[in-house]
């Protein structure tokens, strides 16, 4: 894709420019940062496993302090050690590692600075990119969209990378803790790498079944009204085991 091939082309770019300056200034990892790192590529890789992105179409961030730690740009996965940790303070300056960060790094930092977010995972799983192709708005076909802050909503197409898509990406996030990205894919947060995977997939799951049911010849699916859909999303916030956060 050509997403790929620019990151590709901006990674050894990156390494060009970093092998002519010489040694670049960055600071040494921190323990808490190392295992975070570990998480996150963990996280990464669940991604593709679970056929959610494809190569290094998505990216995954999370939050340590007054760092964000991101996945590189074009680096597959399964090729990630812990001598890969990259790392930006809020602002986007690199703080840890010589390697790229992802290109969709300016949508990650706006989700950092106008959210309590401590991760954020970002896929283009087919479903929910099909789905952004159809309907402003994700039809409520299921309760699971009360877990997401209610009608997840769809971000109006900008080019990848930008920060339009980033200014357009959190409108749709208001009040919401993921949200469709127009012929692009999906952005989700949560208060841990595991609570960001969980709404991806749940997203993932809710235009599969949406698009299954809007399949059938002659029917439609049934939908839930705005009060069930909040009421359902009232309930969600205490379910599961105390101290453990919810999907």
């Amino acid at each position: 894709m050509a997403e790929q091939r620019r990151d590709q082309r901006d990674q050894r770019g990156a390494r060009e420019s970093a092998g002519a300056a010489g040694e670049t200034r960055r600071r040494s990892v921190l323990p808490e940062e190392a295992h975070a790192w570990g998480a996150l590529v963990a996280t990464a890789r669940r991604t593709v496993a679970d056929g959610l992105v494809v190569g290094t179409s998505g990216n995954v961030s999370v939050r340590v302090g007054d760092t964000v730690l991101v996945t590189p740009s074009g680096v597959p996965y399964d090729r990630l050690a812990p001598a890969d940790t990259v790392g930006v303070d809020l602002d986007g300056r690199q703080v840890l590692g010589t390697l790229l960060p992802t290109s969709e790094l300016p949508m990650h930092l706006a989700v950092y600075r106008s959210t309590d977010a401590h991760a954020v995972v970002h896929t283009h799983a087919v479903h929910a990119t099909a789905v952004s192709t159809l309907v402003p708005e994700l039809p409520s076909v299921h309760y699971m969209s009360g877990a997401l802050g209610g009608p997840v909503r769809v971000a109006p197409y900008a080019t990848y990378g930008t920060e339009e898509l980033a200014e357009n990406m959190l409108h749709a996030l208001t009040d919401r803790s993921a949200c469709l990205l127009q012929n692009h894919g999906t952005i989700a947060y949560g208060n841990s790498l595991d609570q960001a995977f969980d709404r991806t997939a749940q997203l993932e799951w809710m235009c599969r079944l949406w698009l299954t049911a809007s399949s059938v010849p002659g029917l439609s699916p049934t939908l839930l009204t705005g009060e069930q859909v909040a009421e359902a999303g009232e309930r969600l916030r205490g379910y599961g085991q105390r101290g453990r956060a919810a999907g």
